[in-house]
């Protein structure tokens, strides 16, 4: 049955409005860096500071058999989703921003801890999940390490598809050896987390890197430096030609902030005074169109 014209026009314009929405890129912040690790307050700050959303983490691993998260609770998640719909905000993505200083290669349990993260974000309607290799699990300083990552990423990764999510992983390594990795890990739930302060500190091209890893396999970006100054004002970052970048390989998705603090003018101790800077920024680069 063929529709009238009225309503095949009505539909298009529900779909455009529904698709203008959502911009092709958002800007988030990571709750652990804006003070308020799982905490409810991390969305009205990040409201304040004038995000999109906030990455939330899963919380610290220590000793435990995994992470010390509140969101295990039906209740407390309602308290943060409702927060988060009351203003207007997404949950980008989960961290388990334990890995930064815990091995993820040889600390038992991983299994449960990414099991417990993956469930986290499917009770929450979350897609992706934040996995750092971190300090011991760099693979630069430490290749012997690789077998073992790629084994549990594997893991990971069945874990993963069997949800629907993907985890994006964040590693020391370049994007050719970091393409050749996911490539041996052959998950489609396992992608780069990119971050543009791995690339920067050790040298690299940030657009080269995005360019060699390709659209389909970053699933995140971390989008800042290492502190000291703003992201408008840091020489070593071009937002503008990296956003040319991401046009160019018709990547959409989330930038999400981490550092990039002003460590010498006047409130540079004040959260919304930094996070707001490097917000603003970003949206006026990716969000102006």
């Amino acid at each position: 049955m063929r529709r009238p014209v009225w309503l095949i026009c009505l539909l298009g314009l529900v779909v455009a409005a529904s698709a203008a929405e959502v911009p092709r890129y958002r800007v988030g912040v990571c709750d652990w860096m804006i003070l308020k690790r799982q905490k409810l307050g991390a969305f009205q700050l990040a409201k304040e500071i004038g995000a999109d959303g906030v990455e939330v983490d899963m919380g610290g691993l220590g000793d435990r058999p995994t992470f010390d998260s509140k969101l295990g609770d039906p209740v407390v998640r309602g308290q943060f989703l409702g927060k988060a719909r009351e203003l207007g905000l997404a949950v980008s993505s989960i961290a388990m921003s334990g890995f930064y200083a815990q091995s993820f290669a040889e600390r038992e349990g991983v299994d449960r801890m990414v099991q417990d993260a993956i469930d986290t974000a499917k009770a929450m309607g979350v897609s992706v999940l934040f996995l750092p290799l971190g300090v011991q699990g760099d693979l630069v300083k430490r290749p012997e390490l690789r077998p073992a990552v790629i084994e549990r990423l594997k893991a990971a990764g069945r874990q993963a598809e069997a949800a629907g999510v993907v985890i994006g992983v964040e590693t020391a390594l370049d994007a050719v050896d970091e393409s050749a990795l996911l490539d041996e890990i052959g998950s489609p739930a396992v992608k780069s987390y990119f971050n543009f302060a791995n690339a920067l500190q050790s040298g690299r091209d940030v657009c080269a890197e995005l360019r060699t890893l390709g659209k389909d396999r970053i699933v995140q970006i971390h989008a800042s430096n290492r502190d000291g100054v703003w992201l408008q004002n840091d020489p070593q970052v071009d937002l503008p030609k990296i956003k040319v970048t991401l046009d160019d390989l018709r990547w959409s998705g989330w930038l999400v902030i981490e550092r990039s603090r002003d460590t010498t003018r006047t409130g540079a101790k004040d959260v919304t005074f930094n996070y707001g800077a490097n917000t603003a920024y970003l949206k006026q680069v990716f969000q102006s169109e």
